[in-house]
């Protein structure tokens, strides 16, 4: 609906891994606090879960959809000068620099290298999902490294990349998060209404994970 196409069983394995990717993870978030401090009031399923969905925005699930803006603007930059993707993405990171702005969808802050964005792009090149928009974020990679500056894409950035490269509408970027993200946030709202206490002070570091043990997902399939 989104592209007004049916995917292809690669594309669709692509948006699968996408939004596998971006799935809850734990407690910190802030759609995760939004949603277990509103359930810890007593309320319903759908209003708690409608608070930590409305708070995706700008800087929570909001880089995707600057990112994919951002790297169509240096993309349409390298055809308007008639230069290389490398130069204009170099061009528009000093442009960014003088103006205080960061780039969108780079860095991270426990990978050096986010093991997520490498699945991704590869599994984008096996869908023939590889325009312009993966290009401008391969170009701004290397001219971080160029720098020194170590700033790989990450998911975030990755998936701006290729679902503009789908086609799809960058206004409808957060939505695809809000997607992913939902389940875990029903796992969170039903954790908080059923074993803890009423209007509590929830803290996001102080938590511990008491559910199944570590498995292996290859032998699980297999069984």
């Amino acid at each position: 609906m989104l592209t007004r196409e049916l995917p292809s069983p690669v594309v669709a394995r692509l948006m699968d891994a996408i939004l596998v990717s971006s799935i809850d993870h734990g407690a910190t978030p802030p759609s995760a606090l939004a949603a277990r401090t509103v359930a810890s009031t007593g309320a319903t399923l759908s209003a708690a879960v409608a608070a930590g969905i409305m708070s995706i925005n700008r800087h929570h699930g909001g880089a995707i959809e600057d990112c994919a803006r951002q790297l169509k603007a240096i993309a349409d930059r390298s055809v308007c000068e008639s230069i290389s993707m490398d130069e204009a993405a170099t061009r528009t990171l000093a442009t960014m620099r003088e103006a205080g702005e960061r780039m969108p969808g780079f860095g991270h802050r426990l990978h050096t290298k986010d093991p997520r964005t490498v699945r991704l792009f590869e599994l984008a090149r096996e869908a023939a999902v590889d325009g312009v928009h993966m290009q401008a974020a391969r170009a701004v990679e290397k001219a971080f490294a160029d720098a020194k500056k170590s700033l790989p894409i990450n998911v975030d950035g990755a998936i701006g990349a290729i679902l503009a490269d789908t086609g799809m509408n960058p206004a409808a970027f957060n939505g695809i998060f809000m997607i992913a993200r939902t389940p875990g946030l029903i796992a969170h709202v039903i954790e908080e209404q059923t074993r803890e206490k009423p209007m509590r002070r929830i803290d996001p570091v102080n938590h511990g994970y008491d559910g199944p043990p570590p498995r292996s997902l290859s032998d699980e399939g297999s069984s």
